[in-house]
């Protein structure tokens, strides 16, 4: 009887930390999916200032660059040829509620952009960008999306007396400056937008707008026009984690607003740095191959 109570107790008091365990993980309302519930933290400061810390390499541990929201694992294009090299992974989605608004016409067209993301036409300047993933032609993938590829990024902040935060990229050494409580309009369209920031107590809030139209959010086809408007939030949530969050508007290709909200992890490696991914080489063939002079 005595060893039956004692079971039964070890069993009770597994079943607690189990609980213990999950609830701490369990998204804080209004924080946004997959982010987690963290304790109080606050970061260290930049030497002399009272901003926050922010240095580091980081990287999202998501698959929301295949798809923004909820998908099975799928076979990726050319199966007959590369098998599972390309598959897609199964994965939980970014978006908070796992809709993204469409407009009815719009939906249709992002449809038609999954049926053509393995494909390319630069017969001309008029259909340059029209077929294909901007991803599969090596273009810089813009903001969002940057920040949620398989390729881990740094931040650069100086000493903090300094009115510019740098964002460097693995993929195509891709990079964007975040200057600090400007008000000046974006001059031209650029691949990486154009980025204005300013603190929210410890949150780095980044207003990104001039983005070119060809970008895409993942390889699923989600797509935005030239009135896409971003709005970023970078919060430390312990010395190995920022929590991300993202407003995206684009009245043109959405109904409303809507968001994506994840973690990003701190790369711990020894000596870790960003390497180069310079991918142009890899695409002139299937882009440039059709014109080679016979």
């Amino acid at each position: 009887m005595r060893n039956r109570l004692r079971t039964v107790m070890l069993i009770v008091g597994a079943a607690a930390v189990v609980a213990v365990l999950w609830l701490g993980v369990i998204p804080n309302e209004g924080q946004g999916q997959g982010t987690g519930a963290f304790p109080a933290y606050k970061a260290p400061r930049l030497p002399g200032t009272t901003n926050p810390n922010l240095n580091g390499v980081w990287q999202a541990l998501t698959t929301a660059n295949w798809d923004l929201q909820d998908h099975e694992a799928a076979p990726g294009p050319h199966t007959e040829l590369l098998g599972s090299y390309i598959g897609q992974p199964a994965g939980q989605g970014i978006v908070e509620g796992n809709e993204i608004p469409y407009r009815p016409e719009m939906l249709a067209k992002k449809r038609e952009n999954f049926q053509n993301r393995a494909k390319v036409d630069v017969s001309s300047d008029e259909t340059w960008h029209a077929l294909g993933d901007p991803e599969l032609k090596c273009y810089m993938p813009g903001v969002p999306r940057a920040n949620y590829m398989p390729f881990p990024f740094q931040i650069v902040q100086g000493q903090g007396t300094e009115p510019y935060i740098l964002m460097t990229y693995e993929y195509t050494t891709a990079h964007r400056v975040v200057r600090m409580n400007w008000k000046q309009e974006a001059p031209v369209e650029a691949w990486m937008g154009w980025s204005r920031g300013r603190w929210d107590g410890d949150t780095l809030v980044v207003d990104v707008t001039g983005q070119r139209p060809e970008t895409w959010f993942d390889r699923a086809g989600n797509f935005h026009s030239d009135a896409l408007h971003v709005v970023e939030r970078y919060t430390p949530a312990s010395p190995y984690h920022l929590l991300y969050e993202a407003t995206i508007e684009d009245p043109k290709v959405f109904t409303r607003p809507w968001k994506i909200a994840f973690p990003l992890y701190r790369r711990m490696e020894r000596n870790v740095q960003l390497l180069e991914y310079k991918c142009v080489p890899f695409t002139e063939e299937l882009i440039f191959g059709p014109f080679r002079k016979k």
